[in-house]
């Protein structure tokens, strides 16, 4: 998945070069003007190449780029004729330089020369302009903004009369949310956020971007444009805004053409590196690539799962198949290595027995070694829906017994004063887990389901509410047989969790500087106390029903900065949760069987970027069987850095695992 988005950030960044549209001739009412402008400096300071690749041209970022992208002086001194150019417009190309000239329709330009043009600012040490051969030249220092894009480039070419140039030394700053609506955006004065998005960029610190990146550093040596393909022999990209070595993604032999919202893009043998010293190669061929997908695409998946799989199995993600401009499928294909090294698989019951019985052991033939994930999604009208299909044998005479299928159509909706998400959906042999009952599933279901919810603090108390009201038509295992069962099943389920801060060091801002090396944003340290409360009831159409009050409380201390080698960084929680409950339902996949457990969550640096995590629900029923048990649990080993994160973790109550990795944005 890491792909996908840094493509559209290559998209991106090339399409910046609209802003350089050809310029009409004086005959065409283009007013050019020239003011004079008080000797300034933009300065940029300086580090050494990195050769990355042996084989490739030396291309490294900047490392002062993003914390001194401008001068604050010149932005003092030049808002003024910026805003000035909005003013009109933007209808006018503003030049302004210490000194100009025109010789035989060639304009020069020399000296902290300015561009304002349709919004967009461009400075440079000298500019050439030849408007009957149409070709623009700028050299030196040159730094070109637009809302919240930024670039810097030593020299820039090019012929509007056969689309054609080239950029040299670029390194740039890109807001993949923003970027395709800012190239193509007049600004006008009334917005401030040109100047504010300036001054942000000199700062050395940054702020965390939850559960989105969007802000990249890119770089590159040359950059090609021939008519609407774009060539880079190298380009780099980062999310790591502060040191840029973090995370580097390295494109070689990059080709791209976009095509409305899509890109063709081709290249060679590429690069994900971390920490300037350890490479992932992979191939990216030919691909189209649907620029308005902003998500992370991790493409190769290394993964475990006993029950469905009968163990480690490998997938790779293919090219999405756009069916139409609303569709969409991805297709994971996967080969099974654990069943093609025993020749056998434990994972389906005999040909003509019940779904429910149990699952016996077989031989395995070639097409038991390959699996199949598919996931399609469109719109339709105002809703979205999707289709999950997961398929665990090419055996067609395993067919039933290896399909998995969940479909869901879904939208937001206005209820009673205030947002829910209201979903329909269907299932064919959904897995779940249901706490000291074990693995279960529902073998067919289908209905709807209505939910909110909130979250907001007051006086610093962190609160999280939950409300859903379901109704659908199921068939699964019985709660005390091996039968399957048929129900209509209506629910309603409310929950409200609240943190209060004991004792608690909150840090003075949430931003972070070079000195964060393994956090993306600072540690909160000290005491919290955490509540949950749980109303549960559910009535089914046979007679049967359940519900229940649950109330939990528990303490969640947190120790350390997170910033020394190690021992730095300690965080412990305590949930016991008790179920006052009545009735019981006929499925075994819902019933709440579960009066007392007591959740836990312990995570440990132990030296570096190495942490621990672990978390695990205990049994404290003593009529349980599972007494003293842990009827859930899940351990990881991470390599935690402030920009990305890496972990392999295991999770043995259901017999999965694989590897996680993780990115972290921050403006």
């Amino acid at each position: 998945m890491i792909s996908g988005i840094f493509k559209k950030v290559i998209l991106y960044f090339l399409f910046s070069i609209n802003i350089f549209q050809p310029l009409k001739s004086a005959e065409e009412s283009q007013v050019i003007r020239s003011i004079n402008n008080r000797n300034t400096q933009l300065r940029w300071s300086k580090i050494s190449h990195q050769e990355i690749l042996s084989n490739s041209s030396k291309t490294s970022f900047k490392n002062d780029f993003v914390k001194n992208i401008a001068d604050e002086k010149f932005l003092e001194k030049n808002i003024n004729l910026y805003l000035a150019a909005n003013s009109e417009k933007q209808q006018e190309l503003i030049i302004q330089s210490d000194k100009q000239s025109e010789i035989n329709d060639v304009i020069y330009a020399e000296g902290n020369v300015s561009v304002s043009y349709r919004g967009k600012l461009l400075k440079a040490d000298t500019l050439i302009y030849d408007k009957s051969k149409k070709t623009l030249k700028a050299s030196g220092n040159i730094y070109l903004t637009f809302g919240n894009q930024s670039f810097e480039m030593e020299d820039l070419l090019y012929d509007f009369e056969n689309k054609k140039g080239s950029l040299y030394k670029v390194n740039g700053l890109i807001n993949i949310k923003n970027f395709i609506n800012e190239i193509n955006y007049n600004f006008d004065d009334s917005n401030s956020q040109q100047t504010k998005i300036f001054k942000d960029l000199r700062k050395n610190f940054v702020l965390n971007t939850p559960y989105e990146v969007i802000n990249w550093a890119v770089s590159t040596n040359k950059l090609e444009i021939d008519g609407n393909t774009w060539k880079s022999e190298k380009a780099l990209f980062t999310n790591d805004l502060l040191e840029l070595n973090q995370v580097k993604l390295v494109f070689n032999s990059l080709e791209i053409t976009p095509k409305k919202e899509e890109l063709i893009v081709n290249s060679s043998i590429n690069y994900l590196i971390l920490d300037e010293s350890f490479s992932i190669p992979f191939w990216f061929g030919e691909r189209t690539i649907d620029t308005s997908e902003d998500k992370l695409f991790y493409r190769w998946q290394i993964g475990y799962d006993k029950l469905d799989k009968d163990g480690y199995f490998i997938g790779r993600k293919l090219e999405p198949i756009n069916l139409s401009e609303d569709i969409v499928i991805d297709i994971e294909p996967q080969f099974l290595i654990e069943r093609s090294l025993k020749g056998y698989t434990n994972s389906f019951v005999n040909n003509g027995d019940s779904i429910t019985s149990k699952r016996v052991k077989q031989e395995s033939n070639f097409e038991d070694y390959f699996a199949l994930n598919s996931q399609t999604k469109g719109k339709l009208n105002d809703w979205n829906w999707e289709i999950k299909k997961q398929l665990n044998s090419f055996d067609s005479s395993k067919f039933l017994n290896a399909l998995r299928l969940k479909t869901k159509l879904s939208k937001e909706v206005y209820v009673l004063n205030s947002i829910w998400n209201q979903s329909f959906y269907g299932v064919y042999r959904d897995r779940v887990w249901n706490g000291s009952l074990g693995e279960s599933e529902i073998y067919l279901g289908y209905g709807s389901k209505l939910e909110k919810r909130n979250s907001w603090e007051v006086n610093g108390i962190s609160k999280t509410e939950k409300l859903s009201i379901g109704l659908g038509n199921f068939k699964g295992k019985a709660l005390k047989s091996t039968n399957l069962v048929n129900s209509i099943k209506g629910n309603v389920f409310y929950s409200l969790n609240l943190k209060f801060p004991i004792l608690v060091d909150y840090p003075p801002n949430n931003f972070v500087d070079s000195s964060f090396k393994y956090i993306s944003k600072p540690v909160t340290k000290g005491l919290k106390f955490d509540t949950k409360l749980e109303l549960y009831s559910s009535i089914y159409e046979n007679g049967h029903n359940q519900s229940y009050i649950g109330f939990g409380a528990g303490p969640e201390f947190t120790f350390g900065d997170f910033k020394s080698k190690s021992f730095d960084y300690t965080k412990f929680s305590l949930m016991p949760f008790y179920r006052v409950m009545e009735g019981e339902s006929p499925f075994k996949f819902d019933n709440v069987a579960d009066k007392f457990t007591l959740d836990i969550s312990f995570d440990q640096q132990i030296y570096g970027p190495i942490v621990l995590k672990s978390k695990g629900i205990l049994n404290l029923d003593s009529n349980s069987e599972d007494y003293g048990e842990f009827i859930e649990s899940s351990i990881s080993l991470n390599w935690k850095k402030r920009s990305y994160e890496v972990g392999l973790f295991y999770q043995p109550y259901n017999e999965t695992g694989g590897i996680a990795f993780t990115l972290f944005g921050f403006k």
